[in-house]
């Protein structure tokens, strides 16, 4: 079996992490998977929610939107039709638990960063792309607030990150670009942290039922994945 863009089956994409971006905010990373391109930025707010005034606890959220040319048609910015899809609420959901599960949020004291990701290029893995890149722009945003006093430790505890699996054309592959997405028989996400935990699972079977012994391959494969992207993020922050 040959997958359309010629890799192995427990091949990546190729993973930039481009920082430093924006001289305005506190944390930002283009990361690049392969053709999918996700512009993440971390803004540090003196505030949190009102239901968590006086807790003495912080907050980690984020947004996520695909810009009108980011696919091989135009579509209309959701700002324009009023509302946003049940898509992408439940994508930027996914991306700020994910960033939260490594955060100690009373280590923060009452501040707020919210993570935009906007995804200027879609081929598929925009989720797992901006949990990954958003992880690199939130570090960059609590090392600014250490080294404005804002704080006086570290909250992160730990790295995570986000890697597509799926059963394609019989075989258990990582990494699916949108060709293989889009006609896969299983789809799967899974975000896992530097240490190897597991965080949260998207699988989901297209077509035909998956068994245990092809999810355990999903599983290891992503594993491996995460466990790359995870060593990049360090190079990336030089951590």
């Amino acid at each position: 079996m040959e997958r359309p863009s010629g890799r192995q089956a427990s091949q990546m994409r190729k993973v930039e992490f481009l920082t430093d971006v924006s001289k305005h905010a506190e944390g930002s990373c283009l990361i690049k998977f392969g053709d999918t391109h996700v512009l993440c930025l971390a803004t540090v707010e003196a505030k949190v929610p009102g239901w968590m005034k006086n807790s003495g606890r912080g907050w980690v959220t984020a947004e996520y939107g695909m810009i009108p040319r980011s696919t091989s048609e135009r579509m209309d910015r959701e700002a324009a039709r009023g509302k946003q899809s049940g898509r992408t609420q439940e994508i930027q959901r996914l991306i700020g638990r994910s960033l939260r599960s490594v955060v100690n949020l009373e280590a923060m004291g009452e501040h707020q960063i919210r993570v935009d990701c906007d995804v200027i290029q879609a081929d598929g893995g925009t989720r797992t792309a901006a949990i990954t890149g958003g992880f690199v722009a939130l570090h960059q945003a609590f090392s600014h607030m250490m080294t404005t006093g804002m704080i006086q430790t570290m909250p992160i505890n730990d790295s995570v990150s986000a890697i597509s699996c799926g059963i394609w054309s019989r075989e258990s592959v990582l990494d699916l670009d949108y060709e293989e997405d889009s006609s896969a028989d299983t789809d799967a996400n899974f975000v896992i942290t530097g240490k190897g935990q597991l965080v949260e699972i998207q699988c989901t079977a297209e077509k035909d039922p998956f068994t245990e012994e092809q999810f355990m391959e999903l599983l290891n494969l992503a594993k491996s994945g995460c466990k790359e992207l995870s060593n990049l993020q360090g190079r990336a922050l030089k951590i």
